[in-house]
C-alpha cells in the first residue's frame, strides 16, 4: 500500500468547513462548540474579521461577556464602521451592567445603520 504524504495540519478548506460548520452550531444553540472550532480557524487565521465577529457571537450566546467584548473590540478595530459589531458591543456592554458604555455604541450603530432595532436601542429621543 502506498505511503500517503504530505497532509501537516488543517488546510484552508478545512477552515472553511469549520468556520460554517460553527455558523450552524451557533443557530443550533451550541455557542461553546463554535467557539471550538472558530478557535483553531483564529489561531490559523488571526487577521480574519468574520470569523473574529462569528466568535464574538457565540462568547456573547453563551453570556461569556469580557471574551465577547474583547472580540467585538477587535473587530471594530479593524471595522470601525461595522453598525453590528457595535450593536453586539453595547448588547454586551449592556448585560454586563455598563449602560453608559453601551449607549454609546448603540448610537453608533442606529447612525452607521438605522435599522429600527439599532434606532429603538439608541434611545435618541432621551
Amino acid at each position: 500500500m502506498p505511503e500517503i504524504s504530505g497532509s501537516t495540519g488543517p488546510t484552508p478548506e478545512t477552515h472553511v468547513i469549520d468556520f460554517r460548520a460553527a455558523e450552524q452550531l451557533l443557530a443550533a444553540r451550541d455557542p461553546q462548540g463554535a467557539v471550538k472550532l472558530l478557535d483553531g480557524v483564529i489561531a490559523a487565521h488571526p487577521e480574519n474579521t468574520a470569523a473574529r465577529l462569528l466568535r464574538a457571537r457565540a462568547f456573547f450566546a453563551a453570556a461569556q461577556l469580557r471574551p465577547a467584548e474583547l472580540e467585538f473590540t477587535i473587530v471594530l478595530e479593524r471595522e470601525p464602521d461595522n453598525a453590528f459589531a457595535h450593536f453586539a458591543l453595547a448588547r454586551t456592554y449592556e448585560r454586563s451592567g455598563r449602560p453608559h458604555q453601551a449607549i454609546r455604541h448603540f448610537r453608533l450603530a442606529a447612525a452607521l445603520d438605522p435599522q429600527p432595532e439599532y434606532l429603538a436601542a439608541a434611545r435618541f429621543d432621551s
